[in-house]
């Protein structure tokens, strides 16, 4: 019997589920608030608390500038407060700031210019995309890239490809003049083309030529009961000795794949929130911490390069939600100095309390929603 069948349910539950998402989420939030905090540090804001978690703290120090580290109960996310904030959400503390010495004013983040104070903010979600970079760079360089030819084995009778002439054995070398090296790249245009028409060149019998495919409106739904919809051709990948190998790349190559990773995760999710928006999507896929969860752990349980893959993945969706325009995100932040920017001057505090609100509540809701969904899934 080994240890994780000695330790029951509740010790499987533990080990590979909430250590895994643990282990994720606060990879993410530390550096989220570490790009905040260096970037401060850089213009002399004073930093007072650096925080992974919300809550009762759990363990902590100061270091020599006075700044607090601390960890806390509550996993799910984090905060860097300034010197001159009235309180984790980065609100100015106004009454405080008009009473300010010099001196105080030079460590104040409230009385930083425009340029520095978006800078800061802004640091965080570029530090996310920065370390999904580096998480996929790292994959690709030491462990390597499952690479399998896409070449075709079978067609399903009247698909999109079979009407388009695929043959078995061909060979697709681009799709919409995009240069094809993987099955999987394959599979995630065509995946995100349903509907549309596509060119795609293949090779056969030694020359080259081009057949013209829509693929078709797949519809499914996943584990957590999120509904999806996916273009599909109709066809199967080989399976023949040699058309699969671990491609392993030099840094500055896979540098480059790793950003055109990080990318990729915008795109796609620019998409979905598109298609929600226009109804050709279900708002079923979005999912909170239970989901993120029950992710993390069968990733662990597939591996530690499947656990890094999804804290990259996770990282570029904090990232690029915290860039959305809700006040109390760092979107939100960046308007108000916008807005600062074309007024020449800051917005009232009764304008800014009332933002933060509609923010918080927001944010609620947001949360309340995704964390339905993930009640949803369990119970279906």
């Amino acid at each position: 019997m080994n240890v994780v069948s000695a330790l029951g349910g509740w010790g499987q539950t533990l080990i590979w589920t909430i250590i895994p998402f643990l282990f994720v989420l606060t990879v993410v939030v530390f550096f989220h608030e570490l790009g905040h905090f260096w970037v401060a540090r850089r213009n002399g804001v004073r930093v007072e608390v650096f925080s992974v978690g919300f809550g009762r703290e759990l363990v902590g120090f100061n270091d020599r500038h006075g700044t607090r580290w601390k960890f806390c109960i509550i996993p799910l996310g984090g905060y860097v407060k300034f010197y001159g904030d009235a309180d984790a959400a980065s609100k100015p503390d106004f009454e405080s700031a008009s009473v300010m010495s010099e001196e105080q004013r030079s460590e104040s983040f409230f009385h930083k210019s425009i340029g520095q104070r978006a800078a800061i903010v802004a640091a965080g979600p570029i530090a996310n995309f920065i370390l999904a970079i580096v998480i996929f760079a790292v994959v690709f360089t030491v462990f390597g890239k499952p690479i399998t030819q896409p070449r075709v084995e079978t067609i399903v009778a009247d698909s999109a490809a079979a009407k388009a002439g695929f043959q078995p054995g061909d060979l697709v070398v681009a799709i919409g003049g995009r240069a094809i090296e993987s099955f999987s790249d394959m599979q995630r245009i065509v995946g995100a083309s349903a509907g549309e028409t596509l060119t795609i060149k293949v090779e056969r019998d030694g020359r080259e030529m081009d057949l013209t495919a829509v693929p078709t409106v797949y519809e499914f739904k996943d584990r957590f009961g999120g509904t999806h919809r996916i273009g599909r051709l109709g066809i199967s990948r080989s399976n023949q000795a040699g058309d699969t190998q671990i491609r392993r790349y030099d840094p500055l190559t896979a540098t480059w794949m790793g950003m055109k990773e990080t990318w990729f995760v915008v795109d796609r999710t620019f998409a979905y929130l598109g298609g929600v928006i226009m109804g050709t999507q279900s708002a079923d896929q979005l999912g909170g911490p239970i989901r993120i969860a029950q992710v993390s752990g069968e990733a662990a349980q597939i591996g530690f390069v499947a656990l890094l893959s999804l804290a990259a993945l996770i990282s570029v969706s904090i990232g690029l939600l915290n860039l959305f325009p809700i006040p109390m995100l760092d979107g939100g932040h960046l308007v108000f100095y916008a807005i600062e920017a074309v007024r020449g001057r800051p917005m009232s505090e009764g304008a800014q309390e009332m933002a933060f609100r509609f923010g918080l509540a927001l944010v609620l809701m947001l949360m309340i929603f995704a964390t339905w969904n993930d009640i949803r899934g369990l119970v279906g």
